[in-house]
């Protein structure tokens, strides 16, 4: 049984609880502790012809698109602008949940610490968790079931939840830079990030979506065009491809958390509901993918941060870390998705081409050749 599956819920994700022998589990796991944070070496090459279908497959959408394939084994990385930074959007949960998990390990939080949450607690755009707080009953959750809507649901206020917990953004910093993670940052709050996207400060009123939207609607346009020029020109959310690579499949050798807590996040990420149609939508039957999407906001007729990434992992369990990422985007939605599933396609034909699967048709072939006399 994953270690997923050992986390109860009762109504829901915010009725979650944890069992007393899970609970005993992951206490003995983390006292064993995290691995020793990760010194990135150089690796091979990528193979040729897979580093030019990556820039290919860039080339065909007609807009600058920062993509980045690692195998997660060998080391060597495919990338097409895999050293630019890129917003992010909610692709910076993860990293909130590392720093989250790094505390579990360290016996600042655990799994099944109850917190509160009350109207003080709401964010700004996707947010299930804030239909459920009152004013006169605050909603009582546990860390782990924050997680759960943070990575599964890309719960905004659970995030930002997260992050309080935490000691604020500052802490999820440090834990990248102790891990020796390169190329990576979270920039704050997603509702101190958004709003100041937008244009505008927050103020705890805009936990009420409706509110906040009409206050961004109410600014000028050139005030929504500055805000969003700065941001993209210095994304506080920023990141790189292969910055996200590079720690994914840190992350997956086990590298960054104790086996439980490693487990436990990819677990989670495995459940993602979130992009359907992105890199989901081309894994290949047999195939896993635990990833986590980022979208943006829309403003005069472009998105921004539209952004894909995780494993992927084969049959054989040979992993690819892989980040699909959009700084900004003129077109539409089925351009955008058939991007993503390009990229999925191409790691999955070049496993194929490469992998056991390959030896293994080499082989048959070489029998029937011997059977038929040739």
């Amino acid at each position: 049984m994953t270690t997923l599956a050992l986390l109860l819920t009762a109504g829901g994700f915010g009725g979650g609880w944890i069992s007393a022998n899970h609970v005993a589990a992951q206490r003995v796991a983390y006292t064993k502790g995290p691995a020793a944070p990760v010194i990135h070496t150089s690796a091979a090459p990528a193979p040729a012809a897979f580093q030019a279908e990556i820039e290919r497959i860039a080339t065909g959408y007609r807009e600058p698109v920062g993509i980045a394939v690692s195998e997660v084994a060998q080391g060597w990385t495919a990338s097409n602008l895999g050293g630019e930074t890129f917003p992010q959007q909610s692709v910076s949960k993860l990293w909130v949940a590392l720093a989250v998990m790094q505390a579990v390990d360290q016996g600042r939080l655990s799994l099944d610490q109850t917190v509160t949450m009350g109207p003080e607690d709401r964010s700004v755009f996707y947010q299930p968790l804030a239909s459920r707080i009152r004013a006169t009953r605050p909603l009582t959750i546990t860390i782990a079931d924050l997680l759960r809507h943070a990575l599964i649901e890309s719960d905004n206020s659970a995030n930002d939840k997260l992050i309080q917990q935490l000691g604020g953004a500052g802490v999820v910093t440090q834990t990248i830079a102790e891990k020796r993670l390169r190329g990576l940052a979270v920039g704050g709050t997603e509702r101190d990030v958004q709003t100041k996207t937008a244009g505008l400060e927050w103020r705890p009123e805009y936990g009420q979506t409706w509110i906040f939207k009409q206050a961004r609607a109410a600014l000028p346009d050139d005030v929504r065009d500055q805000a969003l020029a700065t941001y993209l020109t210095n994304p506080p959310d920023g990141a790189t491809p292969e910055g996200i690579v590079t720690a994914l499949g840190a992350l997956k050798r086990g590298e960054l958390l104790s086996r439980a807590s490693t487990d436990f996040m990819l677990d989670l990420m495995t459940e993602a509901r979130t992009g359907t149609l992105r890199l989901r939508a081309a894994v290949a039957p047999g195939w896993s993918l635990a990833h986590k999407t980022g979208t943006g906001p829309d403003w005069r007729g472009a998105s921004v941060g539209i952004n894909d990434v995780g494993l992927l992992t084969a049959p054989d369990g040979r992993t690819f870390a892989v980040a699909v990422m959009i700084r900004q985007t003129s077109q539409g939605a089925a351009a955008r998705h058939r991007l993503m599933q390009g990229v999925a396609r191409a790691v999955e034909a070049y496993w194929r081409d490469s992998g056991p699967g390959a030896v293994q048709q080499q082989h048959a072939m070489a029998e029937a050749a011997v059977q038929s006399g040739l």
